[in-house]
């Protein structure tokens, strides 16, 4: 029995040890080939990337690092730059509950949850029930863009997550995942995702909204709640469910997130100063993010400000408005168009930048270098009058003029004769000399010197110029470089004044008293309007204690606009814009040491009436015209009624006192007045004329019924 039983014992022992030795062999062989796969793994690995230079959409913000408008990355993904510190610490809780337990101690790989994904591989036949992955991995899947719903593809993303912690630090890692997670669509990263579908910053959010951002990233396209919210909502409430379950979130926070509605669009990214953001892009093309000086809630005002104006004056129309603090020169708004999009008024023209006449807009300028040359004081008088110089003959904006007035009235009243009158006197080569001392850089026809017509618009300029030179004269005369963060501040010695503290006093005195618009008060701000030959341009620039503001409105392609005016399109525009400061507003400053505040008889006796250096060119005063009614027109008084109306006689031009006749008759005793009313005895023709004080007369014919 027992030599039976020998070799049947040592023939078992000789298989066995053959058997165990094959399958050493097998598994050295295996680990063999399983190290050399990995590395071949590691050496194709992609470098592992630099989180500081991270392909990301470039964002501009504004003073306070406040989104004003990102834009795509070159493959056309929202991948916005984001810091942790920005992010609602609930999110992160939520995340690293949810997706990686053990992210702070691991290496990378979570053997027990790839353990448990290997035994449910196995037990489903091959297929692939849980993935088992860290934040690590898939950060790795991230970066390479590759599926891993395969062993290989597993085992490279165990690899490259392995590398990843050696490389990086885990707050490195989750920087990436925040980044890099896929949200539906062409929305990567948390911060991208929370604009796209919350409308806002990731800085606070919901338990909802912070569930629903854990879970897309499984399944961002099948999940994505502008495609199916009910999907959105099923996966955020799952999410939930294992957070209560795991005890990282109270049972009564989840019911009540379960309430919250999931979004069921996207939401537009902010485009706040759109045009600027487009240039400080463009000047900057490598950097990561571009801090403008401006104040995201006013630019955001001011746009929602522009583009309704817009839409009441006519849809062709376009608004522009900048804004500066006169102190430091930067700028606060500066809105190019009322509309980016919009077609009809060419939104995508920057008309802070587009070179348009000025209109009226220069003659503060003209009276303030009077007042600093000593010729003129704001209660001086001077002539409104016809005034011929040369060939050029200056008519007031009504036609009609004046006689004599303060210096003060005719630029609150903004009469074109006395402002040619003084532009003469101190000379358009050194008006265009102050402009330039402004930082504005006038546009005059080439190879041609600065002519009268400059006091009047004859020449281009942009608002930001405009908005620069009112900076000066409200900074007590000194220039004031305005900067928006687009390029390095240019810092510069002392530069000449563009006018003297005094001068831009009066100025800023005389304009504090320019009536407002219908929806404005008086002497909250210096201000004064403009409108360009043809009703091209309507310009209104203003300034208080600390900031200006100016408002161009029109047509980019330089239509005119019928009924365009300054007073009429731009300052209720422009006083709107100042009902928007908020706590900026701030008084006018009060008149400096040496400033005479005195009436006109106070004045010394040169400086009570302005008198042009050359008074032979100033032409005598025209004769005297019947500017209404016209001759030979037919005028409906309603004589054939019961109360039929009087007539109303206008005479324009001419020296008062006025004689006016009807019929040879005289009527009315206007005194200086320029106008009388006549009582007509019925229906007929009529022959109307009127006598100057010189003896000059003009006739008309009319026929009245």
């Amino acid at each position: 029995m027992i030599r039976t039983d020998q070799p049947k014992r040592h023939n078992w022992a000789r298989w066995l040890t053959l058997t165990g030795f094959s399958l050493f062999t097998l598994a050295c062989a295996g680990v063999i080939q399983l190290s050399s796969a990995i590395t071949n793994i590691a050496a194709a690995l992609p470098p592992t990337p630099d989180v500081a230079t991270l392909p990301v959409s470039v964002a501009v913000t504004d003073r306070d690092g406040l989104l004003l408008r990102p834009f795509t990355t070159p493959d056309g993904r929202w991948r916005l730059p984001v810091e942790q510190a920005a992010i609602d610490p609930r999110f992160i809780d939520m995340l690293i509950a949810y997706e990686d337990r053990g992210f702070a101690e691991h290496d990378g790989i979570a053997w027990s949850s790839m353990i448990r994904a290997a035994w449910q591989f196995v037990g489903a036949g091959g297929q692939v029930v849980s993935g088992g992955s860290t934040l690590t991995m898939q950060v790795a899947r991230l970066i390479e863009g590759q599926p891993t719903r395969n062993v290989w593809g597993k085992l490279r993303q165990m690899v490259h997550a392995t590398r990843l912690e050696h490389d990086l630090s885990k707050d490195e890692i989750l920087h990436l995942y925040l980044t890099l997670a896929p949200y539906g669509g062409n929305i990567e990263g948390i911060r991208a995702a929370s604009l796209a579908y919350f409308g806002k910053e990731p800085t606070r959010l919901t338990t909802a909204e912070s569930a629903l951002l854990v879970a897309l990233p499984q399944s961002p396209e099948a999940r994505r709640p502008d495609r199916d919210p009910l999907a959105a909502q099923r996966s955020r409430d799952m999410v939930l469910d294992r957070l209560v379950a795991m005890g990282a979130l109270p049972l009564e926070d989840a019911v009540a997130a379960k309430r919250e509605p999931v979004p069921t669009a996207r939401r537009d990214f902010p485009m706040l100063a759109a045009h600027m953001a487009e240039q400080a892009v463009k000047a900057q093309p490598t950097a990561r993010s571009v801090t403008l000086t401006i104040d995201k809630r006013l630019q955001d005002a001011l746009e929602h400000l522009a583009a309704g104006r817009a839409r009441l004056i006519d849809p062709r129309v376009s608004v522009a408005i900048v804004a500066a603090d006169i102190g430091s020169g930067e700028i606060l708004a500066s809105v190019g168009s009322a509309g980016l999009f919009d077609t009809d008024s060419a939104g995508f023209v920057d008309m802070t930048s587009a070179i348009r006449s000025p209109g009226s807009t220069l003659k503060p300028l003209i009276y303030g270098l009077a007042f600093e040359l000593g010729l003129a004081h704001p209660e001086s008088l001077i002539e409104d009058r016809p005034t011929a110089f040369g060939a050029y003959v200056p008519v007031n904006f009504d036609g009609f003029n004046r006689g004599t007035v303060t210096i003060h009235d005719a630029l609150t009243q903004s009469l074109n004769i006395p402002a040619v009158v003084v532009l003469d006197a101190v000379g358009p080569a050194r008006l265009v000399s102050r402009l330039r001392r402004a930082h504005a850089d006038p546009r005059l026809p080439v190879d041609t010197a600065p002519s009268l017509a400059v006091g009047l618009g004859g020449v281009g300029i942009t608002l930001r110029d405009l908005v620069s030179v009112y900076a000066a004269i409200g900074n007590g005369g000194q220039p004031v470089t305005l900067h928006d963060g687009i390029k390095p501040q240019e810092i510069s010695g002392l530069a000449a004044p563009v006018l003297d503290p005094i001068a831009a006093w009066y100025v800023s005195d005389i304009l504090a008293d320019v009536p407002p618009p219908l929806n404005g008060s008086p002497g909250r701000i210096a201000y004064k309007t403009g409108t360009s030959y043809g009703y091209r341009d309507g310009w209104a620039i203003g300034f208080d204690g600390k900031t200006v503001i100016g408002v161009w409105v029109g047509r980019p392609d330089g239509a005119p606009v019928p009924g365009l005016s300054g007073i009429v399109g731009a300052a209720p525009i422009l006083f709107e814009a100042f009902d928007r400061l908020g706590s900026r507003k701030a008084p006018l400053p009060r008149a400096p040491q040496g400033a005479v505040l005195a009436s006109n008889s106070e004045l010394p006796t040169p400086l009570r009436r302005f008198r042009h250096p050359d008074e032979d060119m100033v032409a005598r005063v025209a004769a005297p015209e019947i500017a209404f009614p016209g001759d030979g027109v037919d005028v409906d008084l309603g004589l054939a009624g019961v109360d039929p109306s009087p007539l109303m006689v206008k005479v324009r031009n001419g020296v008062p006192p006025f004689i006016f006749f009807a019929n040879g008759a005289p009527f009315g005793r206007p005194e200086f007045a320029r106008q009388s009313l006549w009582e007509p005895d019925g229906p007929g023709y009529v022959t109307l004329s009127v006598v100057d004080a010189e003896g000059r007369a003009d006739t008309v014919t009319v026929f009245l019924n």
